[in-house]
């Protein structure tokens, strides 16, 4: 999965120019992308944007769309890939040219929603069918579907650990840390890999995590209330902390400046990464790597966080990006046909080994061994994202996006001044004081 971000610079000022982006016009923000009655009610050509570059390439994309006509015959499907997604889409959202139907941004603060996309439906009656409907929700209204669910915790290398002679899960933090110092000290591979370079490995997955620590579906929805979410104890303290150990004790790759996400997905599969952070879509992506590389695929494994509440591990279950029809599109009942059949009726899901967003489907084999040790699936609540995104925005912190925690690791392997206790103790008082100057 191809993900790149800009600088801090750039990703500021592409901000301020969305913000300030009208849409192009002044289309009917009323005006529903309503699924079509009839498969004959949909016509018209209609482009997709899209992340996946790498299911363009191969044909799976077209194939998708071959299956698409079988039912709406009159809807022409035509993909656009965008290697840098965020940073291509977010320049374009300053006109009227993004697609028919395009994944969310995640610079698109939620309460900007109706200016950029048309509605899908009420949320009270969307929300009985699918998962994360509270994340795109504005005013009552839902404007966007998610591609679907990830659970998240640690992929790791099974038969790499087995070697280094550990056959649990950690149920603490320190104890993961042991055990990655174990898989380097009998394996002599790297016990972890940040993937420093590509910075999305180090924002979505671990910002993602908050909430499987205290087992707490509020996590999220909490940081719009707490002006300390650093704070000792906290979802945020506990997880920045031990990716601050895991690159403080020398538990990582020795240069995070020439990391490769493409790259990475081979060195675990052979054994030479031991874990790495993410979400649980990004098994089947190292199963592939394994079987590419001669490896066996069942050595890829999938770990909750080290934290146990009661006795019981929790990984939340959140929204991957989520779809939506361009307010500007002359073809939304077209647009909305294309949202409805891949997130229904495609298998894209399931074909990726993650969560369908469709509630009354069940939890995919990739989970299976989360299934089989009863590690609870807490779906992370977003009903205050706009909240959270307001102060997260005027902090100048960036939850979702990868500087923090690179300053994190570069704090934590020397390259800059700094301790993790001060710089926490910054993270806390710039939230703080933009709480104060959002709530005003």
């Amino acid at each position: 999965m191809g993900k790149k971000t800009l600088g801090a610079a750039l990703l500021t000022a592409a901000m301020l120019t969305v913000a300030g982006c009208s849409g192009g016009g002044s289309p009917n923000t009323d005006e529903t992308a309503a699924a079509p009655v009839k498969p004959d009610d949909a016509s018209g050509d209609i482009t997709v944007l899209t992340n996946r570059t790498d299911l363009i390439q191969d044909g799976t994309m077209k194939k998708y769309a071959a299956e698409f006509n079988r039912t709406y015959p009159e809807v022409k499907v035509k993909f656009e890939g965008l290697t840098d997604y965020e940073g291509e889409v977010k320049i374009r959202m300053n006109t009227k040219d993004y697609g028919d139907v395009l994944l969310i941004p995640s610079v698109i603060a939620q309460g900007d929603y109706p200016k950029f996309f048309a509605p899908l439906g009420d949320t009270s009656s969307m929300k009985d069918t699918y998962r994360f409907t509270d994340k795109t929700d504005v005013d009552g209204k839902t404007y966007g579907i998610a591609t679907f669910g990830t659970a998240n915790g640690f992929v790791y290398n099974k038969a790499l650990w087995k070697k280094a002679g550990i056959t649990q899960w950690p149920t603490t933090t320190r104890q993961f840390l042991d055990d990655l110092k174990a898989v380097k000290e009998k394996t002599g591979s790297t016990p972890y890999y940040t993937n420093f370079k590509d910075g999305w490995p180090l924002s979505t997955p671990w910002t993602n995590s908050a909430g499987s620590v205290s087992c707490d579906s509020q996590a999220w929805n909490q940081l719009a209330e707490t002006d300390k979410p650093w704070a000792k104890g906290s979802d945020l303290n506990t997880l920045d902390t031990l990716l601050y150990d895991i690159v403080h004790e020398k538990l990582s790759e020795k240069d995070p400046a020439t990391t490769n996400w493409e790259s990475s997905k081979t060195l675990l599969a052979k054994g030479k990464v031991g874990s790495m952070m993410l979400g649980s879509w990004a098994i089947t992506q190292m199963q592939d790597a394994a079987e590419k590389a001669g490896e066996n695929p069942d050595d890829i494994g999938f770990m909750p966080t080290p934290a146990q509440k009661s006795g019981t591990f929790c990984s939340t279950l959140a929204s991957d990006y989520q779809q939506a029809v361009n307010i500007h599109s002359d073809h939304k009942s077209a647009a909305r046909a294309w949202i409805d059949w891949f997130t229904e009726r495609s298998g894209y899901a399931a074909k990726e080994g993650a969560v369908s967003v469709l509630k009354a489907e069940g939890m995919p084999d990739t989970l299976k061994d989360y299934i089989d040790n009863d590690v609870k699936l807490v779906e992370r609540s977003a009903s205050k994202t706009a909240e959270v995104n307001d102060i997260d925005n005027a902090a100048e912190i960036g939850l979702e996006k990868p500087d923090y925690r690179q300053k994190l690791v570069d704090i934590a392997r020397g390259s800059v001044d700094g301790s993790l206790d001060d710089y926490f103790d910054d993270l806390n008082k710039r939230w703080s004081e933009a709480k104060q100057t959002v709530g005003s």
